[in-house]
């Protein structure tokens, strides 16, 4: 369907200023950029309502242990943690020369022996901490890296959100392009890492995995790439230490063992599926309040229409569907 005049403008005018916005803090040290990002976070929460709802019921039926009152705390936390994550990419530019030594990895040599293998790897993560700083770091690490993403509604968002990236040395590949399954038996030849976020219900082929005690629709292409060409699975989740600038982050990395050649794929595909998911859910519950409770990530239920059956759905390459060439 196309998108209506007023929406194109919309969307037209909303990149020039966020643009505009991202080169003006590109000036600013990092202190000042994540003091106004926490600003801009605590205002966030005030006035986003229906998210804000949206946040806590999910929080509610994840951690019922906690109290209303420490909930409503995680997702104050969590608009300034995003607040404060917008901003610190923006004037990313201003401490990248340090980012070695602001994002600690643990276990510091994993990624390093994971890669020398030969095999390349798939790079498991999610919207925990800052994924993009996550991409960042282990392309730093002297490890070529590319990220499976979907093209948002707004081309000029887009098109930042690669931007920044690439400056990162990190290559995007987009799932509704025909070449990208190719660029793929690429990355895995050549060694290197694939990486791609599961960590919430993106309309793309799935399966049904427990996620916070229910029945969650996850991507399942990282598990069907791992089985297919033999490459180990990494997942790595990233926090942020504390508010000051010296506090940094930590990127813990693990690795999720896998048969390459079970005697059932589809259910090592699953049962991969699920053990990667596992890990994001522990990270989470360590730190509630630095991932995502935006998102409608229980919306697919057993017994319901698949997002990949219906023609919302955007394709994902499975491993069965790649070229060799």
């Amino acid at each position: 369907m196309p998108v209506p005049l007023h929406e194109r403008v919309k969307r037209r005018v909303r990149s020039v200023l966020i643009g505009g916005a991202i080169r003006l803090l590109r000036q600013l040290p990092l202190g000042p950029a994540l003091a106004l990002g926490a600003w801009v976070g605590r205002l966030a929460h005030l006035l986003a309502v229906r998210p804000r709802r949206r946040a806590l019921r999910q929080l509610a039926l994840c951690l019922p242990e906690r109290t209303e009152a420490e909930r409503r705390a995680i997702v104050r936390r969590m608009f300034v943690h995003l607040g404060r994550d917008a901003f610190e990419l923006a004037a990313i530019r201003s401490c990248d020369a340090r980012l070695a030594a602001r994002v600690e990895v643990s276990p510091p040599t994993l990624l390093q022996e994971v890669i020398a293998r030969g095999r390349g790897m798939v790079l498991v993560a999610g919207h925990l901490g800052s994924w993009a700083l996550l991409a960042r770091r282990v392309a730093r690490a002297g490890i070529p890296t590319a990220l499976i993403a979907q093209a948002g509604p707004d081309a000029g968002l887009t098109a930042l959100a690669e931007r920044f990236l690439a400056e990162g040395g990190v290559t995007t590949l987009r799932g509704e392009d025909p070449e990208t399954g190719r660029a793929i038996v690429r990355t895995f030849r050549r060694g290197r890492a694939l990486g791609l976020l599961i960590d919430q219900d993106a309309g793309v082929q799935g399966v049904f995995v427990p996620f916070f005690g229910r029945p969650a629709w996850t991507p399942r292409t990282a598990a069907d790439l791992a089985i297919r060409f033999g490459a180990p699975v990494v997942v790595g989740t990233i926090h942020r230490r504390g508010p000051r600038p010296e506090d940094g982050h930590l990127l813990e990395v693990v690795e999720v063992p896998f048969s390459t050649d079970p005697p059932d794929q589809e259910a090592e595909a699953v049962r991969l599926t699920a053990a990667c998911s596992a890990v994001l859910e522990a990270a989470i519950r360590r730190h509630p309040d630095q991932w995502v409770w935006l998102h409608e990530r229980w919306r697919t239920q057993p017994g319901g229409e698949h997002p990949a059956e219906t023609h919302l759905a955007r394709p994902v390459p499975k491993s069965s569907g790649l070229s060799a060439g």
